[in-house]
């Protein structure tokens, strides 16, 4: 049976055992497999992976590897524009519009309260999530390595961290979206934009500390859920102020 030598760089190592971690080793394989194929069949999902070398050469995920190659494996960059050179997708994992796997609640709403489109529901099957994703070029967010390994899904990542908290920090580490931070604009309920309200249109929903001590109001268009600077307010950008500081140690 032929076999190829592979080496996966940076955080790929996460999804090997310990043997081959941040080293090559050497992989048999069948005439008709494709790099893609070995890759998952090692652990890792394509999603993962934004280059593959052979040879020191660029190659897609269709390449059928052939004896002796050697296969360099590599994550995405975060700060190096390497679409040139590499054939593996053809457009950037880093639009910030996901989609998560039905345990992430927690992490939907706190993506929202940062600003991002984070559409989620507890009652998607895999089928859904995967075909969701594709449809609407949305990144799929998932602890789930065998849900990212489908075909339909082209933009994902797999998390690592099992606190909420600590998985908005990776998230936006992970597509580099700092700068694209946007608090307090989408309804953490249910991810539809907010909307500027008059007070005048709410009274009657406002309890009584409310209509007297605040006047800036913001509504959701798609469960009415009304939004101002309260308390919860406060809590909330200390939340953020947290997480965004977390990010910039971290980076």
């Amino acid at each position: 049976m032929p076999n190829a030598i592979f080496r996966f760089y940076a955080e790929l190592n996460f999804f090997l055992p310990a043997a081959r971690r941040y080293r090559e080793f050497t992989v048999d394989f069948d005439a008709h497999q494709t790099v893609k194929h070995l890759i998952e069949s090692l652990g890792v999902p394509h999603t993962e992976v934004d280059l593959v070398l052979v040879n020191g050469v660029s190659v897609d995920f269709g390449y059928q590897p052939r004896q002796d190659d050697q296969v360099s494996v590599f994550p995405v960059f975060e700060s190096l524009e390497i679409s040139p050179i590499s054939k593996v997708r053809t457009k950037s994992l880093r639009d910030p519009k996901f989609i998560l796997d039905t345990h992430l609640g927690r992490l939907a709403a706190y993506l929202r309260l940062l600003g991002f489109d984070a559409l989620y529901r507890n009652d998607y099957d895999d089928e859904t999530l995967a075909y969701v994703a594709s449809q609407e070029k949305r990144i799929l967010l998932t602890r789930d390595r065998g849900l990212l390994k489908r075909n339909q899904v082209t933009h994902g990542y797999c998390l690592r961290s099992t606190d909420s908290r600590q998985q908005a920090v990776e998230v936006l580490r992970r597509f580099d979206l700092l700068k694209r931070v946007q608090p307090f604009q989408r309804c953490a309920r249910c991810n539809t934009p907010l909307k500027p309200v008059e007070k005048s249109e709410i009274l009657e929903q406002l309890n009584p500390n409310t209509r007297k001590y605040f006047h800036e109001f913001k509504r959701c268009p798609g469960c009415l859920q009304i939004y101002w600077k309260g308390s919860h307010y406060a809590r909330m950008n200390k939340l953020i102020e947290s997480m965004l500081q977390e990010v910039n140690i971290s980076g």
